[in-house]
């Protein structure tokens, strides 16, 4: 595939006054994640060659979508699970070593899958805003402007790391961070963390933390932990949950909320060591630490919020596409097409919002938006 030209001469004056009028493609997917590169390869795959038809637009300097920020002790056997993208298999394309950092090895499949099928992924362009234009989608960038008949949205949630509200948080004199900013836990050696989150990223760092120094976990639920074996018809039901959640234009849960955390060998030796007491949320942060409801204090150097991540929309919020809610109302087969703006599709929000959930719905979101759009023949 023929990638665009990044400058057009024109001797239309207007235009030359606002070179963000050039370039034209009938589909703009933004985000080359797991997520926007599925939907570019199932695009290509319905027969749309060229750069025309769609282009798709990535804020990172290089392949590998956020996998290229996580942390480095995040290697292919402590993470959840890296899936396939379709067309080409993960051992095909990198090595597949235990011991393999996933910000390195996911990088490389990404940029390997790119390649092979020749997806016109332009970057960096990072879309600061998405507003309509004349019957068309005006896609703005920090680099440039592009216009669009239709978007398929794949920015998934990294950029928008969430942190709760808590009395007292500014007064902290020691650290505070999130999971999205997290490196390595000999950084906190001598230090007392309180680890706060339920999930299965809080679980991982709070077992890697507690071998370096003392820890408290809090969290806001009882976590529910499973000695069965995940299978696919407990996934099924999973995703049902956060589908029909989005289909009513719900703030989407977590698919991991609703299945619970399997134990791994990981876990029962941190349980061993008495590293998973955990405690419920504290009320109020204080200079020094954190103040539970029955005036129990802990003293802490540092508070490593692994609280989650939110959807990364902000860009498209002159759309008007939220509910009064905060929630999207979402229809489509696989659940990806705006109810209120079928040009939309949101790949990697509610039930897509993991590996395997965003091949299946990257192949969806093509057909129905090149259909919608009369893209495809017959």
């Amino acid at each position: 595939m023929l990638f665009p030209p990044t400058e057009r001469k024109t001797d239309n004056a207007s235009e030359r006054n606002d070179v963000r009028t050039l370039l034209k493609a009938d589909i703009i997917v933004i985000g080359a994640g797991q997520a926007g590169l599925s939907s570019a390869y199932h695009l290509q795959q319905l027969g749309l060659k060229s750069w025309k038809n769609y282009l798709v637009l990535d804020k990172s300097p290089g392949a590998g979508g956020a996998w290229q920020y996580r942390w480095p002790s995040l290697t292919l056997t402590t993470v959840n699970r890296v899936h396939d993208l379709p067309g080409l298999r993960f051992s095909d394309a990198v090595d597949v070593g235990d011991e393999v950092k996933a910000s390195v090895a996911v990088p490389q499949y990404y940029a390997a899958y790119e390649r092979k099928f020749e997806l016109p992924v332009i970057r960096p362009q990072t879309v600061t805003v998405v507003c309509e234009r004349s019957g068309r989608f005006r896609v703005e960038t920090e680099q440039g402007g592009f216009s669009a008949r239709g978007i398929i949205n794949a920015t998934g949630t990294w950029e928008t790391p969430y942190i709760p509200t808590y009395p007292g948080a500014e007064s902290f004199k020691g650290r505070q961070l999130h999971t999205h900013d997290y490196k390595t836990a000999d950084e906190f050696a001598g230090k007392h963390v309180i680890v706060v989150g339920g999930g299965i990223s809080a679980l991982q760092l709070l077992d890697e933390i507690s071998r370096v120094t003392s820890t408290t976990w809090v969290t806001r639920q009882e976590p529910q932990f499973r000695d069965q074996p995940f299978t696919s018809e407990d996934g099924r039901a999973a995703v049902a949950i956060v589908e029909d959640r989005v289909r009513r234009g719900l703030v989407p849960g977590s698919v991991v909320s609703v299945t619970g955390i399997p134990w791994t060998p990981a876990l029962r030796a941190a349980q061993a060591r008495g590293v998973l007491n955990r405690l419920p949320m504290f009320t109020n942060i204080t200079e020094n630490g954190v103040r539970w409801a029955d005036g129990t204090e802990q003293r802490a150097d540092v508070i490593l919020w692994c609280t989650g991540f939110r959807s990364s929309l902000d860009h498209l919020a002159p759309l008007q596409i939220r509910e009064e809610n905060g929630g999207i109302i979402i229809s489509g087969r696989l659940a990806t097409q705006v109810a209120k703006d079928p040009r939309i599709h949101l790949v990697g929000y509610g039930p897509s919002a993991s590996t395997i959930g965003a091949n299946r719905a990257g192949g969806a979101a093509a057909r129905e938006l090149a259909t919608h759009l009369g893209l495809l023949e017959g």
